[in-house]
């Protein structure tokens, strides 16, 4: 007997949040988000394909709706002096020479599609393939996105090509160094 795949959409909500968090960078936004994409996941369910990934999926759903409402929107809400940036939570200090808050200040600064990028390949841990398949692109684009951003990254954090990264959050560091995140982490 086949499970049900509407048992399977809870597990994937945590990362679900990190991602609408990443696009929107409004926590209230984000949840909106979520449960837009939630309900248009579970109202939708008899399109999806048993056995294919359920998380890359909900992500493409998600990623959607995020589109969706910056269209209808026809404005960016610019977070210029980085108010909704420092709510977000903070790395303790003792994780090195990168902080967190300088991380979030230089992603802030990438465009929509290379901070899409680099959390679906590098903190979602999705394939280029994958991640190519959701955004509806050639996987080609996905890969120049990660690199452009990455590099750009590394510019605007003033980090040098052989200089070592000292933090324990493993999902950042799969951003900036372009690791796939461990499926516990």
């Amino acid at each position: 007997m086949n499970a049900d795949p509407r048992d399977e959409i809870v597990e994937h909500l945590p990362a679900l949040r990190a991602f609408a968090l990443s696009l929107t960078r409004n926590s209230a936004l984000a949840d909106d988000m979520v449960q837009d994409s939630l309900v248009k996941a579970w109202t939708k369910i008899h399109t999806f394909e048993p056995g294919t990934n359920m998380r890359a999926w909900l992500f493409t759903i998600l990623r959607n709706t995020y589109y969706s409402n910056r269209r209808k929107a026809g404005r960016e809400i610019s977070d210029s002096e980085g108010v909704m940036t420092e709510s977000l939570s903070e790395k303790p200090a003792h994780d090195g020479r990168l902080q967190l808050a300088d991380f979030r200040r230089a992603f802030a600064k990438l465009n929509d599609e290379q901070r899409e990028a680099l959390i679906l390949v590098g903190a979602s841990g999705f394939s280029y393939e994958e991640a190519a398949n959701m955004c509806g692109v050639a996987v080609g684009t996905i890969k120049s996105r990660t690199n452009r951003a990455r590099a750009r990254l590394a510019e605007l954090m003033h980090l040098s090509e052989n200089e070592a990264l000292e933090m324990t959050d493993s999902a950042t560091m799969a951003v900036v160094s372009g690791n796939k995140v461990s499926a516990a982490g």
